[in-house]
């Protein structure tokens, strides 16, 4: 009796090369962050697209609403996120076939996601992201996130990435819940601009979305005012002494 150690076609033969994962993510974004306010939610995101450690694409749109009532985020694989927005594509349209009056919220979109993120981990082929959903609808807003490996949860302010480390600091210090349009926006660009200072694959243009119960809007990519004057910058080396 052969065995298939015998026959060394099979293992190059279609079937078997079939099978392919990603082992790790080639063009990624870096942080998003989300709060709500009073009357929706604020998410910002900047357009830096990273080769490895090269900032290859400075215009790399990384917010994108969801149907009628949600905005999305993503940090990551770029190419992963255009798959995920595939899939979004796929459920809104069969939701609005449906024509019976509802459409999906960001609750059911949140927990859509995770299922996904979770069944793609379980299969040794996540997508390399963290998900950032937010949404209003019947008055109630909603935040949340999710994991590459499908971990999940819902919060009133949210970061991915290094964010999650330099912002989120800055979110439980400052955030509140009357917090105004105009106040979000001063305080997401305040995380931002520290991103900038601190995680090298951050780039300084960004985008600022913001979703109620009229409607999402973005903004149009723009620049922060920075000051690169700090001695700390001018002359780093002393520290490592």
């Amino acid at each position: 009796m052969e065995s298939n150690s015998a026959k060394p076609g099979l293992l190059c033969s279609p079937e078997a090369s079939q099978s392919q994962r990603t082992m790790y993510p080639y063009v990624t974004g870096t942080s998003v962050v989300a709060l709500k306010y009073k009357d929706g939610i604020l998410m910002a995101a900047d357009m830096g697209g990273s080769y490895g450690s090269s900032l290859r694409y400075k215009s790399v749109e990384r917010v994108k609403p969801i149907g009628k009532h949600c905005l999305i985020g993503a940090s990551g694989e770029i190419s992963d996120f255009q798959e995920v927005l595939y899939y979004l594509d796929e459920l809104t349209l069969n939701d609005n076939m449906c024509d019976d009056g509802n459409s999906l919220g960001p609750k059911e979109i949140h927990s859509y996601l995770t299922r996904v993120m979770y069944n793609r981990r379980n299969k040794f082929d996540p997508l390399w992201n963290s998900l950032v959903l937010g949404g209003v609808k019947n008055g109630q807003t909603y935040l949340g996130m999710v994991t590459m490996i499908g971990v999940n949860f819902e919060d009133n302010h949210i970061a991915t990435g290094f964010g999650n480390h330099l912002a989120r600091p800055i979110l439980r210090d400052e955030w509140r819940e009357d917090l105004s349009f105009e106040d979000g926006v001063k305080l997401l660009e305040k995380c931002m601009r520290v991103l900038l200072y601190r995680d090298r694959s951050a780039v300084n243009k960004l985008q600022i979305a913001n979703i109620t119960k009229e409607g999402v809007t973005i903004s149009k990519p723009y620049s922060l005012r920075t000051f690169w004057g700090f001695s700390a910058f001018i002359n780093p080396t002393p520290g490592a002494q």
